[in-house]
């Protein structure tokens, strides 16, 4: 499983729909969804910042993660965005990974 970081704001729709629905209704609907995919929730936040909320999930892959924040981000009611995160341990792994590269201009 890839761990995701899921974060967003939502349109005026969907700050209506939270203001009747409440917060933590949110977080079974993002359960449901995320389950249908073959992922789970991790975690789940909301934010008076720049961002709206802040979730990490666990999917199966960056296909599943675009199909997630497509079905999202189709529904009008709020604007989201993925980053797939990497453990210490991938990061290992990835500064042992050389890169046959040429810098423009070089």
């Amino acid at each position: 499983m890839q761990k995701y970081l899921f974060y967003g704001s939502y349109t005026p729709e969907g700050y209506r729909g939270l203001l009747s629905e409440g917060g933590s209704v949110r977080i079974g609907v993002a359960k449901q969804a995320l389950e249908s995919v073959g992922g789970s929730l991790e975690s789940f936040y909301y934010s008076n910042g720049e961002q709206d909320f802040y979730i990490i999930v666990n999917l199966p892959g960056n296909v599943t993660s675009t199909a997630v924040t497509l079905a999202g981000n189709a529904s009008g009611t709020f604007s989201i965005r993925a980053v797939a995160l990497l453990t210490p341990e991938e990061m290992d792994q990835v500064v042992k990974t050389k890169v046959d590269f040429r810098p423009p201009g070089h």
